[in-house]
């Protein structure tokens, strides 16, 4: 039953004990007459037992990985003529992006197979992309989950000192021209990613959010640095060594992927948080928030371009932001069924659903920028 999947989302419950001065945030108990528990039922009743739907994703996660690879082999056998060296690592870190928003997300909520383990399995992807799936999940699991845009717990948006999202993040003076900067910065993210933010959560202790819920194994920092050399040599390495292309080309071949696939995923994760309406509230001294697990989802998340088929096929449900946070082990081809199921409740119950266009929502997290690097306080924030 759908109930008890879901109820899944309320583990983050029984999360570690933090081992600083901060209490972990609860959420209000609902009630019998709360919106969510009949959103649910008519969520299973109306979408769910439509089982060819979850089929979609299994096939799409599968030929989106092939097709990755497909990508990379066109580099090592075309790649000596420069405009398709070009051509196909572009492919390739687009094609990553996908796989990472079409695939592995949703394994990493277990949404994709029946199995646990066959799910387990296919987040090994981000180590391909030399990253670590450990830590993306213990991150996004724990605490970008359970405590969207809650300053102290949200990484995910929380990611360093470079740009000001948080009001109670320190304010630096470059900071006022964070909105012009980040359009540059923004397009080094899956760099950043490969090279600095990972060694940040396994090594740094300044705001190191995930050593309050996680203590990481032993393997995982093998697995870390054997993911990244990894990827070195078959991004660069490898190609270096069968192409008759100078060195510095390919280089620029590999940098040229990851600008144009930074580009490409970011547009999906700037546009469901952090926008120039959206709140971040302190946890509550008592620990407790005002407000149920599902008002909290819907208050702090919000949709873009959902009615397009082409955000929908490209994005893998980031674009059904609010459909995912209330129902996350739920497979994101279910998510265009149920949007339209959210905006009824929406209207019958007066909640404060979102949905924007994607050039909308872009524009409005740079607005954003522009006000959290002023000198005035110009955010929405305080208690919920």
């Amino acid at each position: 039953m759908l109930l008890s999947r879901c109820t899944q989302t309320n583990l983050f419950l029984s999360l570690p004990m933090i081992t600083d001065t901060l209490t972990k945030p609860t959420f209000k108990k609902a009630g019998a007459d709360d919106f969510f528990k009949q959103l649910n039922a008519e969520v299973q009743q109306r979408v769910l037992n439509n089982r060819r739907i979850q089929q979609v994703i299994v096939v799409k996660s599968v030929l989106l990985v092939l097709l990755y690879f497909a990508f990379y082999t066109c580099i090592l056998v075309f790649g000596n003529y420069t405009p398709y060296l070009f051509t196909f690592y572009i492919a390739t870190g687009l094609t990553m992006i996908m796989v990472f928003l079409n695939g592995f997300h949703d394994a990493a909520h277990g949404a994709v197979f029946k199995s646990r383990k066959h799910n387990e399995l296919y987040t090994y992807v981000l180590e391909l992309f030399g990253s670590n799936s450990y830590i993306w999940k213990k991150r996004h699991l724990l605490l970008h989950h359970p405590y969207p845009n809650l300053q102290h717990w949200d990484i995910d948006v929380k990611q360093s000192d470079i740009v000001r999202i948080f009001p109670e993040s320190p304010r630096y003076n470059f900071h006022r021209y964070q909105h012009i900067y980040m359009w540059f910065l923004y397009l080094f993210y899956t760099l950043n990613w490969l090279l600095v933010r990972d060694f940040k959560d396994f090594f740094g202790t300044k705001d190191n959010y995930l050593k309050r819920v996680t203590d990481i194994p032993a393997i995982e920092y093998v697995k870390l640095f054997a993911a990244k050399l990894g990827n070195l040599v078959v991004m660069l390495g490898i190609p270096m060594l069968v192409l008759n292309q100078p060195w510095y080309m390919v280089l620029l071949a590999f940098l040229a992927m990851h600008i144009t696939s930074s580009g490409f995923g970011v547009m999906a994760l700037l546009s469901t948080h952090a926008d120039e309406d959206a709140e971040f509230p302190l946890p509550p001294e008592n620990g407790t928030l005002d407000m149920t697990w599902a008002m909290y989802q819907i208050t702090e998340t919000k949709d873009f371009s959902p009615d397009s088929k082409v955000a929908n096929f490209l994005f893998g449900g980031f674009n059904h932001h609010v459909a995912h946070h209330l129902f996350p082990t739920v497979a994101h081809t279910y998510y265009p069924a149920i949007t339209p199921i959210i905006r009824e409740y929406a209207a019958k119950y007066n909640l404060p659903y979102r949905s924007y266009p994607l050039s909308e929502a872009v524009r409005s997290h740079f607005m954003l920028l522009k006000k959290s690097g002023s000198k005035e306080s110009l955010f929405v924030h305080g208690e919920l």
